[in-house]
C-alpha cells in the first residue's frame, strides 16, 4: 500500500494546519505576515522551485541563512518532495562549512545575502554543489551563477507536489555542534521529528492562543524543532527574529504581546541585566523555556521575582534526539533545582554503566534513551552509529543520576569529567556554587592539565559590569562550601566566553586557550 494513504509527515502537518487554522497569522518576520494558508502556499512554491532545479527525493539541499520566514518554508517545502534540508551553522568558517556541505553531499546550496561574503571567495571548496541559490533579504545584488530564490518562487504555482514520502524518510541532517569532536550528520526522519513535536506540545503545554518569540538560530534543532515547528503544528502565532538581541527581544515582547519564548541561560542573564529592561512592559510573557545548560538557581529565583506568574521549563537533550529527551516542568524548578526533569511523552531514559548494565538510583551512569525521536543514524559513519546504539539504546555521552523521585540530574559530559588527583569532579557542581558569588555574570569550570594532579579544576569567569573580582577571594569562597579537591586551583577573569549559536559554552575552546 502506498505511503501516501497512511503517512504522517512534516509536509502533511503543514497542509493540515492550513486547513484547520486558515487565515490566522502563522509567522511574523519584520514587516512580513504569513497566515497558515500563506505558509502552505509558499512552501508548495518552494517545493516546486526545487523540483524545477532538479532536486529529487533523497537529495540534500543546504541552507545557510539567518532566521526568517524562509527557514520554515524551506523545511516544509523540501519535506513535501522527500528532499533533505541540511542547515548550516552561520558561525562556522569557510573550511568548516565546506566540511558539512561536502560530507552531506549537498547538491544545491542556498545562501542569504548577509552571509555571502563568508564563502564568496571560497566557492571552489564545494565540489558537491551543482546549483546555487540566493536569498536577497536586503535587496542585495544576486551574484553571477546564482538564482534569485525570492523572485523565482513568485513564478511557481501552488500545486501540491505528488511525491510518495514516507515516515521513515530522512527530512533533515543537522550537524552536531562539535564541542568535543568533528561534527557528525544526524539523520532525522519525518517519524522522529513528528514524535518529538508530540512530546514538546504535550510536556511544554503549547496552546493555539500562544504567541511565541523565536530569537535563537533556526539552523539549530532546539529553536526549530522544539519550538517553531511544533508551535506551527498547534496553530500558534510565531514571531521570528533575524538574530538574537536582548534589547530587541525585550521590545518585541511588548510589541506583539509575546506569551512564550526560549533562550539559553546566558541569554536570559543578558535580558535580566540589560539596562533598558525595566522600561518595557513584559507582563504578557507567561511561559519561558531554557536549555543548552542548567539554569543557575540564583537566576531562576531572579526570573520568578522579575516576571510575575511566569512558568519555566528546562529542556534537556541533543541533536540526535531531535533534540528533546527530558523536561523539568514549572512546578519543579525550585523543588528540584539543577534537575533536567523527567523523560517526555515519547522517551524512555535510563542510566547505564560501561558494560551495558543499568545502575541503581542515586548512582552515576551514562544517560541512554529509547524513543521515536531518535535519529536514524550518523550520515556515512556506521562505526559511530553502532557505537551510539550499543546495547540497543542511544548513548548520549552525558553522565547523570536519578533521585528517588525519578528526576534526572545531568552530572557532566562523560568525556569531560574532571579527574583531579584520582577524584572525579562534576564541573556543574562547582559552577552552581560560584554562581552564588557576588559580581559574577557567567562562568565555566574546566579541567586543565597539571604535572602534580594530572588535571586541576579551573574557573573562567565573566564579571558583572562594574564588578571587580579577586581570584584568591573566589577560591577561598569555594573552599568554605566545597571539598578541597573540588575547588578551583586557578581562576581566570575574562570579558566573554566562547559559545556556539545555541548558547552552549564551548569548553573545548576554553581548554585550548588556557592550556597554552
Amino acid at each position: 500500500m502506498s505511503n501516501i494513504i497512511n503517512r504522517d509527515t512534516i509536509g502533511d502537518m503543514a497542509r493540515r494546519a492550513a486547513t484547520k487554522y486558515g487565515d490566522k497569522t502563522a509567522i511574523i518576520f519584520r514587516d512580513v505576515k504569513l497566515s497558515f494558508y500563506d505558509l502552505e502556499r509558499e512552501s508548495r512554491r518552494f517545493a516546486n522551485l526545487m523540483t524545477r532545479y532538479g532536486v529529487r527525493k533523497g537529495d540534500r539541499v543546504a541552507v545557510y541563512a539567518y532566521n526568517s520566514h524562509y527557514y520554515p518554508i524551506s523545511m516544509i517545502g523540501l519535506a513535501k518532495i522527500g528532499a533533505i534540508q541540511v542547515p548550516i551553522n552561520y558561525m562556522l568558517n569557510a573550511d568548516e562549512i565546506a566540511y558539512v556541505i561536502n560530507h552531506s553531499g549537498s547538491r544545491l546550496f542556498i545562501i542569504e545575502d548577509g552571509l555571502y561574503p563568508m564563502i564568496s571567495k571560497e566557492m571552489n571548496k564545494f565540489p558537491s554543489v551543482e546549483k546555487w541559490g540566493f536569498i536577497p533579504l536586503a535587496d542585495a545584488q544576486v551574484p553571477s551563477g546564482f538564482f534569485n530564490l525570492i523572485e523565482d518562487m513568485k513564478a511557481m504555482n501552488y500545486d501540491e507536489p505528488q511525491v510518495d514520502v514516507g515516515a521513515e524518510d530522512i527530512v533533515q541532517i543537522p550537524y552536531t555542534s562539535g564541542t568535543e569532536s568533528k561534527p557528525k550528520g544526524a539523520m532525522l526522519s519525518h517519524r522522529a521529528l513528528m514524535s518529538q513535536y508530540h512530546s514538546c506540545i504535550f510536556d511544554g503545554q503549547y496552546e493555539t492562543d500562544d504567541v511565541s518569540l523565536h530569537a535563537l538560530p533556526l539552523f539549530h534543532c532546539a529553536q526549530l524543532h522544539c519550538f517553531l515547528m511544533p508551535y506551527l503544528y498547534v496553530g500558534a502565532t510565531n514571531v521570528i527574529m533575524h538574530k538574537a538581541d536582548p534589547l530587541e527581544m525585550i521590545k518585541l515582547i511588548e510589541k506583539y504581546q509575546i506569551t512564550h519564548m526560549f533562550a539559553p541561560p546566558t541569554v536570559w542573564i543578558g535580558i535580566l541585566n540589560h539596562p533598558e529592561f525595566a522600561g518595557y512592559n513584559h507582563r504578557s510573557l507567561k511561559k519561558a523555556a531554557y536549555g543548552a545548560s542548567i539554569m543557575p538557581v540564583e537566576i531562576i529565583k531572579q526570573l520568578a521575582v522579575t516576571f510575575r506568574n511566569l512558568k519555566l521549563w528546562n529542556y534537556y537533550g541533543q541533536t540526535e534526539m531531535g533534540p528533546v529527551a527530558t523536561i523539568l516542568k514549572p512546578e519543579d524548578q525550585l523543588l528540584k533545582p539543577g534537575s533536567a526533569g523527567k523523560p517526555v511523552l515519547n522517551v524512555e531514559t535510563r542510566l547505564m554503566d560501561d558494560d551495558g548494565k543499568f545502575v541503581p538510583v542515586g548512582t552515576v551512569g551514562e544517560i541512554v534513551h529509547r524513543s521515536g525521536h531518535v535519529m536514524t543514524g550518523y550520515l556515512n559513519d556506521p562505526e559511530k552509529t553502532s557505537e551510539a546504539f550499543e546495547f540497543g539504546w542511544f548513548h548520549s555521552g552525558d553522565l547523570g543520576r536519578f533521585d528517588a523521585d525519578g528526576y534526572l540530574y545531568v552530572v557532566d559530559r562523560k568525556k569531560d569529567m574532571i579527574k583531579t588527583g584520582g577524584e572525579n569532579v562534576a564541573s556543574r557542581e562547582v559552577e552552581e556554587v560560584l554562581y552564588q558569588y557576588p559580581g559574577i555574570e557567567e562562568l565555566a569550570v574546566i579541567g586543565l592539565p597539571d604535572p602534580k594532579w594530572i588535571e586541576i579544576v579551573a574557573a573562567v569567569i565573566v564579571p558583572k559590569k562594574g564588578a571587580t573580582l579577586d581570584e584568591k577571594a573566589v577560591i577561598a569562597y569555594c573552599r568554605e562550601r566545597l571539598a578541597g579537591f573540588k575547588c578551583p586551583k586557578k581562576v581566570f577573569i575574562t570579558d566573554k566566553l566562547p559559545k556556539n549559536p545555541s548558547g552552549k559554552i564551548l569548553k573545548r575552546e576554553l581548554k585550548d586557550l588556557y592550556n597554552a
